[in-house]
């Protein structure tokens, strides 16, 4: 399978809009957690203090676990918003998003209110409808899909 194939099949996608907003407020949600994680932005610890609660709850090493769900979720977010790569990086956030509720969710329940796990299953019911469908009409992953079959 050579490179145009390759992007060709990731960048594929359904021609709905269904996508947008579901591309739009699930990158704002990603990518507002990941500065949190990364740049300690809207109240987050930075890698710092989020490695070394991850080394608390046992995801170690700490620093490197939080750099890469950071590094997830901000960037995973942008491309979400961008609607790039969205099959890609909807499976990359699916499997971040089913970290954290086995890691830190799970024993406390559904809701939210307990800290549970709810969040975590709403975002996973996101990308995983980006990862079936595509990054929709209004998405980079169209606009280079039609340019590299146009002929």
């Amino acid at each position: 399978m050579n490179i145009t194939t390759s992007l060709l099949n990731m960048t594929k996608t359904e021609q709905s809009l269904s996508a947008l907003p579901l591309r739009f407020i699930a990158g704002i949600i990603f990518t507002a957690h990941g500065a949190q994680k990364l740049f300690a932005w809207f109240g987050g610890y930075g890698l710092v203090g989020t490695g070394q609660w991850m080394d608390s709850i046992g995801l170690s090493p700490g620093f490197i676990m939080a750099l890469l769900a950071g590094s997830a979720e901000f960037f995973g977010g942008l491309l979400l918003i961008l609607g790039f790569l969205t099959r890609p990086t909807s499976f990359v956030l699916a499997i971040t998003m089913i970290v954290a509720i086995f890691n830190v969710h799970l024993n406390n329940g559904l809701f939210m209110s307990n800290n549970g796990f709810e969040f975590g299953l709403s975002l996973i019911a996101i990308t995983t409808a980006l990862l079936i469908q595509g990054g929709g009409r209004y998405s980079v992953d169209n606009f280079l899909f039609q340019k590299l079959t146009a002929n």
